[in-house]
Formats: C-alpha cells, structure tokens, sequence
C-alpha cells in the first residue's frame, strides 16, 4: 500500500473516518510466539507447548495477546506519512479486546481509521481505532483504540 501522506498532524483530522489498511500479511510462527515468551516470560503451555496445545482448546498453540497488541506499530508502519512530525510518542490505549486467538502459523494485518485529533500543548493527540484482521476469519484478532502523541518538527 502506499502510505497516505498528510501535511502536519493537524491536518489529520481530514482523515476522521477513513479506513487504511496494510496489503502485507505478517506470519505469527511459534518462533516468534517463542522469542516473546522468553522476552516477558510467559512460558504458559498454550503457548510454547505445541504437543500439548494440540489437544487443548484451540488444537495449537496461540500468540500471547500482549504479542499481538505489541505489533500494532510494525503493523501500522508505512499506512499514514506525517509531515512536520519530528517525533511520535505512544501515549496508551483507552479500549484493548482480543476476539480471537492467533493460532501458531496464523497470518495477520492491521486496518485502522483516525478517530480523533486534539490539539496537547505544543503537538496533537491522535486516537486511532486499529483492527488487526486474521486472514481467514470474519472476526479479527484484536480490536484497540491507540492514542497517540505527535511533537511537531
């Protein structure tokens, strides 16, 4: 996809409403559901344990939510060019649910839509609603609202 490109993060607020969704699916393998194991160690078997996982619940292992919430920025990467932005700083989340499992080998991809810019001292606030869809599924794995502070240049 090419990146929509705005002026100034102020300007941002003329994408109220307009969907950008990435055209690269990202694999979850289990190496990479390993490696944030080890990272935040959360070894739980539904997770690293793929002999075991496959006669749990989900028939495989699944990526640990907090992983999947994590890619949100690798996911959203190149969907929206700020101009006069010389620094973009996470400021939270005021909504986080996860609907369904990544299994282990899953693929997925972020959509997101500007739902909000307000002006916070010297930069803006951006929320942005971002649906992380799991190829194959008509329900995605994630649903959060970001917020977003942007310092201009």
């Amino acid at each position: 996809m090419t990146a929509r490109t705005v002026a100034s993060a102020g300007a941002l607020s003329n994408l109220v409403g307009s969907a950008l969704v990435g055209d690269e699916w990202l694999t979850i393998d289990q190496g990479r559901i390993d490696a944030f194991a080890g990272a935040t160690g959360d070894f739980r078997w539904i997770h690293v344990d793929p002999q075991r996982a496959a006669s749990g619940p989900f028939g495989a292992t699944i990526a640990h939510g907090a992983l999947t919430l994590s890619l949100i920025p690798l996911l959203t990467d190149g969907l929206l060019e700020i101009g006069g932005t010389a620094v973009t700083v996470d400021y939270g989340f005021d909504h986080v649910r996860f609907v369904e499992p990544v299994l282990a080998g899953s693929r997925v991809r972020a959509r997101t839509e500007v739902t909000g810019v307000t002006e916070d001292g010297d930069g803006y606030r951006v929320t942005q609603r971002v649906i992380i869809e799991l190829e194959g599924s008509d329900r995605p794995a994630l649903v959060a609202e970001t917020v977003t502070l942007m310092l201009p240049a």
